[in-house]
């Protein structure tokens, strides 16, 4: 089976062989300092070696219990914000059709919660799973995540309204600390079944830990596969050779044009079953480096709906782009163009052809377009749809950003500034000591 895999040849120009021969220097520095555990935030670098580290006996736990959700529920809800949600999200909607909760022979069906405080999302959502059985999985370390708490606070008070205290402690599953924080005093004092989030890796990290994996094996995913292609890549990024090691690649190209004045990376891709992939890295990415006034702006565009709108800005706007794009290769149906007889559209040229044709050379068109208007880009290929190259890409960016990270001289694995608004909104919503 083919692996992911990275094309720079749309960056000629703007980043020599020299200058990759530099930052290669430094990246072996860095890898060191990740590999011996010396780095800025080593504490939380448990993600490295997840994979392969990742017990047998969990696997299994995580799917057993997702077997037994299948039976047990119609819907089920994830609860979570930031990192606790966008990595199941973006590999259900990665995997699974994209009408997957229309459809009959989708169940149970998974919704997202907790990552937002709007009372209309949470009143449709009420009005989504009325008099259907439901199972909710809540998700954080401290169990005291506003956004989340509030939501789960609602939810819990709904279910035990529904199935009483009694029945709600087989319809709540918690992921949480080891063994402090109020989720987990709450999970034991309650009875729920509880999975941990290991203690040195960071949430946005946390995708193939029980985090992600959980929602995600519920939605009827191969987490073996997930983590298999993640294994895979795992070793594959732990080389030295940036023509070896695509994540040192992508991030000693990325550390290249940022240093050329190229603080914003637009990621853009041509599939909307890629769209929450889009979310996640921007997450991953934001989150570990914009800090100490320095970082990259990760923004994320869905072509080619996106080329008639934001396509302006990046053909002729300031020269402070650069762009990767996410390619699929091959797509899972086969949809070809019909021939009409009055031709009225001027479309027969078009007839016969693959929609994935057309949509593949609209990518061509874009990278060489954006090329010749002087913004570098990087593709990274996809072969299929499958959770084992999903695994990959995962482990491939999460590796590209701590390399990105430390280059730029920041820890990649904390986020001091997530702390500044939740002072604010606490004073203001007149919590007790705020």
């Amino acid at each position: 089976m083919p692996d992911i895999k990275l094309i720079s040849k749309n960056c000629k120009g703007f980043v020599s062989a020299e200058e990759l021969k530099a930052v290669s220097k430094a990246i072996k520095l860095v890898h060191k300092e990740l590999k011996d555990k010396k780095c800025p935030g080593n504490d939380y670098i448990g993600w490295l070696n997840l994979p392969s580290a990742m017990p047998d006996k969990l696997v299994e736990d995580i799917e057993d219990t997702a077997k037994r959700i299948r039976k047990n529920c119609d819907v089920f809800i994830s609860l979570g914000i930031g990192g606790s949600y966008l990595g199941a999200r973006a590999c259900i909607e990665f995997i699974k059709p994209n009408f997957a909760n229309e459809l009959k022979s989708e169940s149970p069906k998974v919704y997202f919660s907790g990552h937002n405080l709007s009372s209309d999302y949470l009143q449709d959502l009420f009005n989504v799973i009325k008099k259907k059985k439901v199972v909710i999985n809540v998700i954080s370390k401290s169990g005291t995540t506003t956004e989340t708490a509030v939501v789960f606070r609602i939810l819990k008070q709904y279910m035990e309204k529904i199935y009483g205290k009694n029945g709600v402690k087989d319809r709540i599953i918690a992921t949480t600390d080891s063994s402090s924080g109020a989720l987990r005093k709450l999970a034991e004092t309650e009875g729920y079944k509880a999975f941990i989030i290991p203690d040195d890796v960071g949430g946005r990290f946390s995708v193939l830990t029980p985090v992600g994996l959980l929602p995600i094996a519920v939605a009827g995913i191969s987490i073996k596969e997930l983590l298999k292609g993640a294994r895979d890549f795992e070793k594959k990024c732990a080389m030295l050779s940036l023509d070896a090691n695509p994540a040192y690649k992508y991030a000693g190209i990325r550390h290249i044009l940022y240093k050329k004045g190229k603080v914003i990376e637009v990621l853009s891709s041509f599939h909307p079953s890629l769209r929450y992939l889009g979310e996640w890295w921007k997450q991953l990415f934001g989150e570990s480096e914009g800090k100490d006034g320095k970082g990259i702006f990760p923004a994320a565009c869905e072509f080619t709906t996106d080329l008639h709108s934001m396509g302006q800005m990046i053909q002729d706007g300031q020269r402070n782009i650069f762009e990767t794009f996410l390619i699929i290769e091959k797509s899972q149906a086969t949809i070809k163009v019909p021939e009409f007889k009055d031709n009225i559209d001027g479309l027969n040229y078009l007839s016969g052809k693959d929609l994935d044709y057309i949509n593949y050379k609209a990518y061509e068109a874009t990278a060489g377009a954006h090329y010749d208007g002087k913004v570098p880009n990087l593709s990274i290929v996809i072969p299929k749809r499958t959770a084992f190259h999903l695994g990959q890409l995962f482990y491939f960016f999460e590796k590209a950003t701590a390399m990105s990270g430390l280059l730029s001289g920041v820890n990649p694995f904390n986020q001091p500034g997530v702390e500044a608004y939740k002072k604010k909104m606490f004073k203001l919503l007149g919590k007790p000591g705020a």
